[in-house]
């Protein structure tokens, strides 16, 4: 049996209240997928909620569907928050979003560091590219994607994460292998720095806030590899505890 389609819904879902989806899904519902009045699909608010309906309107700038049921699907295993110093090549940043959304991120932050290059915010845009990911990877929760931040507020606001680290390539600066230091059971955040890395003055702010530094590997990564490397080992971790 086919699976019924997923779309996004930015608002509440409550039974029998029908809601309006926007133009795009609209156009992709009428036009892509041919689907017309009785058909079913399935709404997620990126809350942690889904929702069936039923189509009540089919056109090709409006939709209108009726909600049948609702479930709350709770939140299985940790957070990660993952703080970027994200590139001036706007498809790169887009490229980190879009898979470490699909990898679970629970939250993205963009920092401000010293070799940080312009980035070009486009949060319309990106948060089309994270809603699209989850309907991609069936999640129910939008990471929290944060404006760009100040290292130094970003480490302020992850002070209490039970997991703290933060990557860097220094030669001769004491560091370890993340894959050895990450545990299930906790959230974790790690610090991702710009093409040029992280001064050394920053590595020892974050040291002084409590982060671990720590290495991915022998190779030389690119910053949006480096963010979906960590991602990938937390994910790793998270579903063997699941």
């Amino acid at each position: 049996m086919p699976q019924i389609p997923r779309f996004f819904f930015n608002g509440p879902l409550a039974v029998n209240t029908t809601v309006r989806l926007d133009a795009d899904t609209a156009k992709h519902i009428w036009q892509v997928l041919r689907m017309d009045a009785d058909d079913r699909i399935l709404l997620t608010d990126g809350n942690g909620n889904s929702a069936e309906g039923t189509i009540h309107i089919a056109e090709r700038h409006k939709c209108d569907v009726t909600i049948d049921n609702v479930i709350s699907h709770p939140r299985q295993g940790n957070i990660l928050h993952l703080c970027v110093a994200f590139t001036k090549n706007n498809s790169r940043n887009e490229w980190l979003l879009e898979k470490a959304t699909e990898l679970g991120a629970g939250s993205i932050v963009p920092i401000d560091s010293y070799r940080s290059e312009k980035t070009h915010v486009r949060s319309d845009r990106w948060n089309k590219i994270l809603q699209s990911a989850i309907l991609q990877s069936q999640q129910y929760y939008l990471p929290r994607l944060h404006e760009i931040t100040p290292l130094y507020k970003a480490l302020e606001e992850f002070a209490n994460v039970p997991q703290k680290f933060v990557a860097h390539c220094i030669i001769d600066e004491e560091k370890l292998p993340l894959a050895g230091l990450l545990k299930s059971g906790s959230d974790a955040v790690i610090m991702i720095g710009p093409e040029g890395d992280f001064s050394l003055e920053e590595v020892n702010l974050c040291k002084r806030q409590g982060f671990v530094p720590v290495s991915l590997g022998t190779q030389r990564l690119r910053t949006e590899t480096a963010g979906i490397m960590a991602a990938a080992y937390f994910n790793l971790i998270t579903d063997a505890k699941i």
